[in-house]
């Protein structure tokens, strides 16, 4: 295991340096393009049973320290956003801090723990843009319930440095720029423009499961579409963008979510 993490490290190190055909952005500026395509605010904490509220404070240190590496991109047309290259490693030495680490079902701490939060956020807001993914890894753990779910199971986007890593394209004309930044009780982001977006867009899950497996537990699956949308809120494309498959940790059909104290 070991070893294949090293390989597919190096390996992505190789893809950075001699990247070929992708040009990667790596512009910051801070004056804001005119016009808000989407936008976004997810909770910086949460009461979740089970882990200590400290893990959750030094998550927003580490999201403080991210947002300031993208905080501003200006993603041209042809380029392409790598979370990864533009944060770095998240090391003790950078100012990170143990934060909350979603393994196998289960919180654990870990340096730089809790920048999946940002990952998710950026991810989701692309998914109303008309911005490319082009690298996107599911979460492989459904951990809550839905009771207070707010997007639908499976819309998110998992990170692991460096190897696992969120990547998005600019295949429009015009340049866009990415604004994320802590708030004083959620993490905000937006996706700007030099041009106002033709277009709205309404993400919505389909064909979902909940299977009981050989094993006792329970698999949850669905397919992530999107309607694209003119300027009059007509229909005019209906998208796959996701197939999710994703070990339930919790009984199907539970009325409240167990995270909640």
């Amino acid at each position: 295991m070991v070893l294949g993490k090293l390989y597919f490290t190096w390996r992505r190190y190789f893809q950075w340096t001699f990247h070929g055909s992708i040009h990667y952005a790596s512009t910051l500026r801070w004056i804001e393009l005119p016009y808000i395509v989407t936008s976004h605010k997810t909770p910086l904490y949460r009461r979740l049973r089970n882990v200590e509220m400290w893990l959750q404070e030094n998550k927003v240190t580490n999201l403080q320290l991210a947002t300031e590496k993208l905080n501003g991109l200006v993603l041209k047309p042809g380029q392409t956003f790598s979370l990864w290259r533009l944060v770095g490693k998240p090391t003790k030495g950078k100012g990170f801090l143990e934060g909350m680490v979603l393994t196998n079902g289960s919180f654990t701490a870990g340096v730089g723990g809790g920048l999946c939060q940002l990952s998710n956020l950026i991810y989701w807001m692309a998914l109303h843009t008309p911005l490319t993914v082009t690298e996107r890894w599911r979460h492989t753990h459904d951990v809550f319930p839905d009771a207070n779910r707010t997007q639908p199971f499976g819309s998110g986007a998992t990170v692991v440095y460096n190897y696992v890593d969120l990547q998005i394209k600019n295949d429009t004309p015009h340049e866009y720029q990415l604004m994320v930044r802590v708030g004083n009780s959620d993490l905000e982001g937006e996706w700007r423009c030099e041009q106002p977006c033709p277009f709205k867009y309404e993400i919505y899950e389909s064909e979902h499961l909940m299977n009981q497996e050989w094993w006792g537990g329970y698999m949850r699956h669905n397919v992530i579409r999107r309607k694209v949308l003119d300027h009059n809120l007509k229909e005019i494309a209906d998208n796959f963008v996701t197939e999710n498959h994703a070990i339930m940790m919790y009984e199907p059909m539970l009325g409240e979510s167990p995270n909640i104290i």
